[in-house]
């Protein structure tokens, strides 16, 4: 028996890095897995693991930019596998950088990838969360709205900064319908960040210097597993908090 047999997971971003390692480690506890992303054949990849695993998945092509997309993926996701009990907002469509690099093309784009998807998925599962008892919702954030050194990180912390607003209020207000909602924010072994510490090894190597635990974080085994805990009953009575989940690195509060 799997902590999550029986329930019904949608992430978004689940083709690869974090959202993938989320995926395999649900699947792992027997939930049947919706996986969203952008590119198919990556959503492909990540549902053949899971099928070595045993349980069911559905790739779910989902621009989570387009609204029209992101209704068609709950349908898409209802309609495969039942309903919709845990919701991952993981996808994620901004890049750092100076403020004065920033311009509103750039910015409007992130803001739909980030908090303007989330409230809508957040919105659109409610009522199939609500039907079956209860749900846990969980948001991908970061800790680069409280590093020591917060240069470049203008836009994509304030647009991770907006779904950790969300996330307080859909806490307090969807309690009483026992849908829990949480903030985690990670570090792990993403394609993109093993790309840049390849072509910046030096200050790769004072990043991973800064982190107390003296490495970088696993999809799977530090942010999945970590997920996992927090999606089971063994959390039922946290809700509405930020989990930090990079070794110590971010100091929050």
């Amino acid at each position: 028996m799997g902590k999550l047999d029986g329930k019904v997971a949608l992430i978004t971003g689940a083709g690869q890095g974090i959202g993938q390692g989320i995926a395999l480690a649900l699947a792992k506890e027997g939930a049947a897995i919706a996986v969203a992303g952008r590119t198919e054949s990556k959503l492909h990849d990540t549902c053949a693991m899971l099928t070595e695993i045993g349980v069911r998945s559905e790739a779910v092509v989902c621009n989570v930019k387009d609204r029209d997309d992101i209704t068609a993926a709950v349908e898409q996701t209802v309609s495969a596998l039942g309903s919709v009990d845990i919701l991952v907002n993981n996808a994620n469509d901004c890049k750092p950088g100076p403020i004065l690099s920033i311009v509103d093309e750039e910015y409007e784009r992130s803001f739909a990838s980030g908090p303007l998807a989330a409230l809508r998925l957040m919105q659109l599962c409610h009522p199939h969360m609500k039907a079956r008892g209860g749900g846990v919702i969980i948001n991908m954030v970061t800790a680069a709205s409280v590093r020591w050194d917060a240069s470049n990180y203008g836009a994509y912390a304030s647009i991770k900064e907006g779904m950790r607003a969300l996330t307080r209020s859909a806490a307090c207000e969807w309690g009483e319908d026992r849908i829990r909602v949480l903030a985690v924010a990670p570090h792990a072994k993403t394609p993109a960040l093993e790309r840049w510490m390849q072509k910046n090894p030096e200050e790769a190597a004072e990043f991973v210097e800064s982190i107390p635990l003296g490495r970088v974080g696993d999809p799977e085994t530090d942010i999945g597993r970590a997920v996992l805990f927090l999606v089971s009953d063994d959390a039922g009575y946290l809700t509405g908090a930020t989990i930090p989940l990079d070794g110590g690195q971010s100091r929050w509060g």
